[in-house]
């Protein structure tokens, strides 16, 4: 038998006690897997360091090495997203609804875990945790397939991970990694249907198009992140400016950072100077259309491309609009359905904006940068969901459940 083989019956087995298990010893082994991050840090961060230098030998830099980059910080968060997890609700068990029937039958849905999750991600090993504790506290097992960039660190955890599993009675195959990181292993990872419940994808558009194209288990599709932010021609400029920075270069290298920026002509004189010099200042190109360039000609002239570009760089298309209807329109057009900001102190303009807009995710007046399991009180998540089935925006721990029919009778028959 080969890896895949072998961890999907593990995982299909596991996932029978796991969904039956009670809150109390799913959060107890959350604890101790936040405690044992911690405790082991050095030997997570060793491994980490091997991928940043395998990593700096290809040539990756930038907001890529950064995704890749694993810190005390960062561990952390880590080990503190699975303690917030701990202190969520469990969703298994709930009963969503009941009704009774004319003929005496009580019918009833009730929440459950979905099975067995598989996960096939690029170079953030942080994704290996928040993925293990929401799958913990959903009831589910779970495979993870993790690129080659992080394979160590992820390695590293995993071991962590298991550790902590054994020590609190949780059943072999709860979490596992995939250890071969060749693409034929994750398309046939995408044909286990045997084994496999749901699988998401979580990385960039070449990632999620394999899988969405070529899995024949049901996906939960994550998506790319081309976000926008559009300034209005009432908006407060100052507050405009502190959010256009924010959403770009905190962390250039997520999906919920601002790739667009797009700005009314109304105020395109008096907000895109000032705020397009402080970008630079903190090392962002600027690719601007010739609006943009009339006003700031410190810039690259923007190709038709940029307008469906995800950097996940230092890198920021610029477009000045005619107003919240062109706005609209281009976010419609060349958006890819994840976060989306308007910037305006009129209300019936901010409206417009969240009925029109087609987002998981549509703010007024904040940043992009709030798309996040962490920011909605979720603890963490397993991707962010731009389709419209199931789930959308953060897929936490209700996302990871689905629905059973309970049904009381007293002697009924049809």
């Amino acid at each position: 038998m080969d890896e895949l083989i072998i961890k999907g019956e593990k995982a299909k087995k596991a996932s029978y006690v796991l969904a039956n298990m009670s809150s109390a010893q799913k959060d107890n082994a959350l604890r101790k897997m936040a405690e044992l991050l911690v405790k082991e840090q050095s030997r997570i961060l060793e491994a980490n360091a091997l991928d940043i230098q395998k990593a700096e030998d290809k040539g990756i830099k930038g907001a890529l090495i950064d995704r890749l980059t694993l810190n005390e910080k960062r561990i952390a968060g880590m080990a503190d997203g699975l303690l917030q997890i701990t202190a969520l609700p469990d969703p298994v068990g709930e009963v969503v609804s009941m009704w009774k029937r004319p003929n005496g039958l009580q019918i009833g849905q009730k929440r459950v875990p979905i099975g067995v999750v598989g996960m096939i991600y690029e170079a953030r090993p942080n994704v290996t945790v928040d993925a293990a504790g929401l799958c913990i506290k959903s009831g589910n097992a779970v495979i993870l397939r993790g690129g080659s960039e992080a394979i160590n660190s992820n390695k590293a955890i995993i071991s962590v991970i298991n550790a902590a599993l054994a020590e609190t009675g949780m059943p072999e195959g709860t979490v596992q990694l995939i250890e071969d990181t060749g693409r034929e292993t994750a398309a046939r990872m995408m044909k286990l249907n045997e084994y496999i419940d749901v699988l998401i994808p979580r990385g960039g558009e070449g990632l999620i198009k394999s899988v969405v194209q070529n899995s024949t288990i049901p996906v939960i599709q994550t998506g790319t992140g081309n976000c926008h932010v559009y300034v209005d021609g009432d908006a407060d400029l100052d507050m405009a400016e502190r959010i256009v920075i924010n959403a770009k270069t905190s962390r250039p290298g997520v999906c919920n950072a601002m790739e667009t920026l797009l700005v009314d002509t109304a105020v395109a004189e008096k907000f895109l100077p000032k705020a397009l010099k402080a970008l630079q200042d903190l090392k962002v190109e600027i690719r601007g259309c010739e609006k943009t360039r009339a006003v700031y000609s410190d810039c690259v002239p923007a190709v038709e491309e940029d307008w469906d570009k995800e950097y996940l760089d230092y890198i920021l298309a610029v477009k000045v609009v005619e107003g919240i209807d062109e706005a609209i329109e281009h976010i419609n057009r060349h958006g890819t359905k994840h976060s989306e900001a308007i910037i305006t102190n009129n209300y019936s303009k901010a409206q417009r904006f969240l009925n029109e807009i087609d987002a998981a995710a549509v703010y007024v007046n904040a940043s992009t940068r709030f798309t996040d399991g962490g920011e909605f009180g979720f603890g963490a998540e397993i991707g962010i969901s731009n389709q419209k089935l199931h789930a959308r925006g953060p897929v936490g721990l209700r996302e990871l459940t689905t629905i059973k029919y309970i049904i009381y009778g007293d002697g009924q028959i049809r």
